[in-house]
This record gives C-alpha cells, sequence and structure tokens, in this order.
C-alpha cells in the first residue's frame, strides 16, 4: 500500500510538472499506459496468492481512480490556462462605441434628378417614361432628322438588329436612345389619342428624365449619361414662357437669386428657333464664367405633326439639359466619371 501512495504522490507530481498537453501525455503514459508502472501491477495480480488478490486488487484500482482524477484536473488547468491566454491575447475593449451598420444612401446623380422632377412638378409638369431601346423613328425621324441629315453625326450611338413595328412596316434597325427626345414624341401621340375627341385639347406639360447612351467618354462625358428633356405645347406658347421656366428653375435648383441666364442662337433640327443656356454665378470658385447648361427652342413644325399636333393652331417649347453636369456644378466634382465608378469613399460624402 506505500508503494501505491508514493505511485500515486510521484503521478500527480509529474502531472503538475507539466505546462503543455503533449507532456501531460507523456506523463499519463508512465503511469496508466501500456508499459505503465500501475498497468505492471495490475497484470502481476495473476501471480499472488488467492487470499492476496482481491485486496491488492482493489487497492490497486483505489490509486488508478486517484490517478486519473489528478490527470482530469491537471488537463483542466492546462485547457483553463491555455483559453486564458488567448482571451488576453484577443482582449477587447468594451467600453469602445460599435461600429454599428452603415447606411446607404441615393447616388448624388438620383438626387439631383428628384431635385429636377420635384421643382417642376411644382409648377404644373408631369413626368414622362419611355424605353431606352428605341426604333430610328422614334428617336430620329419624327424628329425632324431623317436619314442622312448631317445632325445624327452629333448622335454616334449604338445600334441594334432587331425588327421592330412601327406605322404598319418593319424598322430594320433599333437602337439605344441618344438622348429623352423619344419619350416626348410618344408624351405627343399619347396626349393626341386621349384627347382626340376635343375640338380643343388641353395643355401638354411634361419632362423626360432617363439614361441615354452615346459613343463618348472622357472628363465630362460618359457613354452613358442622363438628359432630362421638358416639353410644353399649348396654343399660345411662346420663347418668353420658356424663358421664364428655364431662367426660374436654374435658380431655384442652384438656389441663387443672383444666377445670371443667357440665351445663346443655336440649332437644333427638332426646334426653330433654338438656343444655347448659358449660366454664370456670381460667387465662388466659377464666379464670372460662362457655362453651357442646356439647349432648347420652340418645337419645330415638322415635330408636331409627327406628333399629331396641328401646327397652325399649336405651338410649343422643348428644352434638355445634363442633370450630370447639374450636380458636377452643384456638388464642385470635376470629373463627370467619379459618379460611375461605384467608390463607396466618394460617393458616401452625399449622404
Amino acid at each position: 500500500m506505500d508503494n501505491l501512495d508514493q505511485l500515486v504522490i510521484s503521478a500527480t507530481a509529474d502531472f503538475a510538472a507539466a505546462t503543455e498537453p503533449a507532456r501531460l501525455e507523456d506523463a499519463k503514459a508512465r503511469y496508466l499506459g501500456k508499459d505503465g508502472s500501475l498497468t505492471a501491477l495490475l497484470k502481476g495480480l495473476g501471480k499472488l496468492p488467492a487470499e492476496e488478490r482481491k485486496s491488492a486488487g482493489a487497492a490497486i484500482n483505489v490509486a488508478k481512480e486517484r490517478i486519473e482524477s489528478a490527470l482530469t484536473a491537471r488537463r483542466d488547468a492546462l485547457k483553463n490556462t491555455q483559453l486564458e491566454a488567448q482571451l488576453a491575447a484577443e482582449a477587447l475593449d468594451v467600453t469602445l462605441p460599435g461600429r454599428g451598420i452603415s447606411r446607404g444612401g441615393l447616388h448624388p446623380v438620383i438626387k439631383s434628378l428628384d431635385r429636377v422632377e420635384q421643382l417642376f412638378r411644382s409648377i404644373g409638369f408631369e413626368v414622362a417614361d419611355g424605353p431606352e431601346i428605341e426604333t430610328d423613328w422614334h428617336n430620329f425621324t419624327a424628329l425632324n432628322t431623317p436619314e442622312n441629315h448631317p445632325a445624327r453625326s452629333m448622335h454616334d450611338t449604338f445600334y441594334l438588329q432587331g425588327p421592330s413595328e412601327h406605322g404598319g412596316k418593319v424598322e430594320e434597325d433599333v437602337l439605344l436612345r441618344t438622348h429623352t427626345s423619344p419619350v416626348q414624341v410618344r408624351a405627343m401621340l399619347d396626349h393626341v389619342e386621349r384627347h382626340k375627341h376635343l375640338e380643343t385639347m388641353p395643355e401638354l406639360r411634361v419632362i423626360c428624365p432617363g439614361r441615354v447612351y452615346r459613343v463618348d467618354s472622357d472628363a465630362t462625358h460618359s457613354p452613358m449619361f442622363h438628359q432630362v428633356e421638358g416639353l410644353w405645347i399649348g396654343e399660345n406658347v411662346s420663347f418668353a414662357d420658356l424663358k421664364g421656366v428655364v431662367a426660374d428653375f436654374l435658380r431655384r435648383f442652384f438656389e441663387s437669386d443672383d444666377l445670371k441666364v443667357r440665351f445663346r442662337p443655336s440649332f437644333f433640327p427638332f426646334t426653330e428657333p433654338s438656343a444655347e443656356i448659358d449660366v454664370a454665378f456670381m460667387s465662388g470658385s466659377l464666379e464670372g464664367r460662362w457655362l453651357e447648361i442646356a439647349g432648347c427652342g420652340m418645337v419645330h413644325p415638322n415635330v408636331l405633326r409627327f406628333g399629331g399636333f396641328d401646327p397652325e393652331k399649336y405651338t410649343g417649347f422643348a428644352f434638355g439639359m445634363g442633370p450630370d453636369r447639374l450636380t458636377m456644378l452643384r456638388y464642385g466634382i470635376n470629373d463627370l466619371r467619379l459618379f460611375f465608378e461605384g467608390d463607396l469613399r466618394f460617393l458616401s460624402q452625399f449622404n
């Protein structure tokens, strides 16, 4: 029995001296392994007289339980020590505020489009929409730009092969629209159809925002960009109405009453007379510089006819501007491509 007590003490001491799990398993093998000290005593029971075998076996089993208990306790102690070391290495400062979940926001160009729509709705304009894949007829011909017209070269675009029906004939080519003017044509045709039973139709006032496409890319141009076009048709609509609407819109959009607006004679096949619209800011980095911002004019009689209106009875004006450029000016951005690169570091500053 004394030998068994000494064996338990020795095993407990060896277990306590093991500072790593592998060392502990080595110590276990010396006592409880196949060739271990306690295992040898169990194997030697068969050599003892029968009257001693029972008591000796019981004593060895008690010693085995004490050794196994010491082994389990040391294993738990090593696990706790390892966990404490890991926690210390991965310590967190729980007093720091949480990072939270980042929230998305509207793209700056979309914010400008929403602002444009809101301002025009406030003066009685409706918002019209149309397909981005258009027929050649809607995109060019109905806008007084027939085939081989030199103005088409200004709208270098993306053509798609595929038939589309219009007026009983098959157009061989469809294309990604180069402006939102086709939406004006569709709005005119729809307006005439809905009011054809009336002797005098009500005025048509719409804006047409949306994506457009041209083969163009640099710091101020993109193959895909946005455009907002406006149309007002009635019996007594004049160029004075056009100037008043556009100038009022620009001053409200840029929130500047001292914004200067001028109209320069120009050419567009779908308006006559036509003008470019320039603005000059009276403060900031652009102070005193004239910047082209839009195009406009009185709707050409041919376009009125294509839209179903009698040009002898009705007149109208149209304008078109790029909300991408409006956004650049409003926020002081000098490269259009930044809006479409998807860099959240750039976009997040607008929300």
